[in-house]
């Protein structure tokens, strides 16, 4: 891994060139609100977020607040996210985290990482995505398989995809606040489009210069 100062820099770069790549990089999955962005985030574990962009509209028609999820029954929300994969446990998640919202915080959805990590089925990534995405407040990176991935490749981190806590720490230490959530919406349109995990397209990447790991 690069020391502090050249990965500060490499992160600057990288940042400049992916914003020209991708000047309107956002937050993919659907949502009304931070609630609603909860809720996809889980479902997007091992799943698309065009899949779950087509499951959402009708289940938070049918769900649209924390109570209607936590008085369903776990089968109505397995039948509702079916096809979003791992739909027990993920209903399961979204049932159990839902309870906790209406018994513990009064209905309304958590602000801070400490509360938000104490709900079923919500872990840093989703955490982050929550508060950067929807309260403008993030507490580090959200680091996914892509954000992952590609850290590494750039000397960004030294720790492997699977290491997503020290990856953000990583993120966060060389990368201003005020650049955390576009990176991460940065490095994922980056890793769909062109460094891919199976067939990265080394010959078309425009950060090729900068890549610890070429393929």
């Amino acid at each position: 891994m690069l020391d502090l100062p050249d990965r500060k820099k490499r992160a600057r770069n990288v940042t400049r060139i992916l914003r020209k790549e991708f000047p309107d990089a956002r937050c993919s999955l659907d949502h009304a609100d931070a609630f609603q962005l909860l809720i996809a985030t889980v479902l997007s574990a091992q799943c698309t977020d065009v899949r779950v962009n087509l499951v959402t509209p009708d289940l938070f028609a049918a769900y649209p607040a924390p109570a209607d999820f936590a008085e369903a029954t776990q089968e109505e929300i397995e039948e509702a996210i079916r096809s979003t994969g791992f739909f027990r446990q993920k209903a399961k998640s979204i049932r159990d985290a839902c309870t906790d919202i209406v018994t513990k915080h009064g209905g309304d959805l958590p602000r801070t990482m400490p509360e938000l990590i104490k709900l079923a089925g919500v872990g840093r990534k989703t955490a982050n995505c929550v508060l950067g995405v929807a309260f403008d407040d993030p507490d580090g990176v959200v680091v996914d398989t892509h954000v992952g991935r590609i850290a590494g490749k750039l000397g960004l981190t030294e720790h492997g995809p699977k290491e997503a806590v020290k990856i953000e720490r990583d993120l966060n230490e060389c990368v201003p606040k005020k650049n955390w959530v576009v990176l991460s919406h940065l490095l994922i349109d980056h890793g769909r489009k062109t460094c891919r995990a199976r067939t990265p397209l080394c010959d078309a990447c425009p950060l090729f210069p900068h890549c610890e790991i070429r393929a």
